[in-house]
């Protein structure tokens, strides 16, 4: 019943937001503070109505799905999601360029693959799965182990292909680099944390439970200040 409840909730606000960009595009914004900051953004940088539709849309998409199929369902829900926050950013930032919209794409998937590793342990506490089926299927793991917390070889090798196709993503965003704007690399900072995550994992042996995975990053301010005055990402 509480699943229920928040499930039609979430429909609620889905369908406020979906209104909301409505009216913010008809020039008829609601009087809330951040609809009204939304719309000063749309006013000021002429931001893409698709960009947040998708969004929306997929977040509405996701209440009906207990599990993705596949590590490709993962990946285009990022995009709708992750990398369409990243492109609103670029838009923000007056930059429109193709290459920066290519290197937004796959930093998005990264982002929101890594995400969801992150999420698995919080997750199971509440007795949900949502890594991809196939994979799971495919190494022989249950979604009632990963319910108990239960890491294992098996387990490990599921984790190891999801956070390698993150790592593909990152490096092929890192590959478009030289004709990437030098403006837009404050904008793709969020590789920062995503870097980060997927070396933690690799060194706990892409155990998903292990303690390492769950401490603050700390240093991460300083990480993130050095990675800007490298202007690299």
């Amino acid at each position: 019943m509480e699943t229920v409840t928040e499930k039609m909730i979430a429909r609620m606000r889905m369908q406020f937001w979906k209104e909301a960009i409505d009216d913010i595009y008809d020039k008829s914004p609601r009087e809330s503070p951040i609809i009204v900051e939304l719309y000063r953004a749309f006013v000021t940088h002429n931001l893409t109505k698709r960009w947040f539709k998708r969004v929306i849309d997929a977040r509405e998409t996701s209440l009906n799905n207990n599990s993705y199929r596949s590590l490709s369902d993962v990946e285009e829900y990022t995009e709708n999601t992750s990398s369409s926050l990243l492109y609103l950013t670029l838009e923000s930032m007056g930059i429109r360029n193709v290459h920066a919209d290519h290197a937004a794409s796959h930093i998005g998937k990264a982002q929101g693959i890594v995400t969801l590793l992150r999420a698995t342990p919080y997750h199971a506490s509440k007795r949900r799965v949502y890594l991809p089926m196939e994979i799971l299927i495919k190494h022989g793991v249950s979604e009632e182990q990963i319910i108990r917390g239960k890491s294992d070889k098996k387990l490990s090798d599921v984790i190891f292909e999801i956070a390698s196709q993150a790592h593909m993503q990152l490096e092929m965003a890192r590959n478009l680099k030289k004709e990437v704007p030098r403006e837009a690399l404050s904008a793709f900072l969020v590789t920062v944390p995503v870097a980060n995550y997927l070396k933690k994992i690799q060194k706990a042996d892409f155990n998903i439970f292990h303690p390492s995975l769950q401490q603050r990053n700390t240093m991460l301010p300083f990480s993130l200040w050095m990675q800007s005055m490298k202007k690299a990402y």
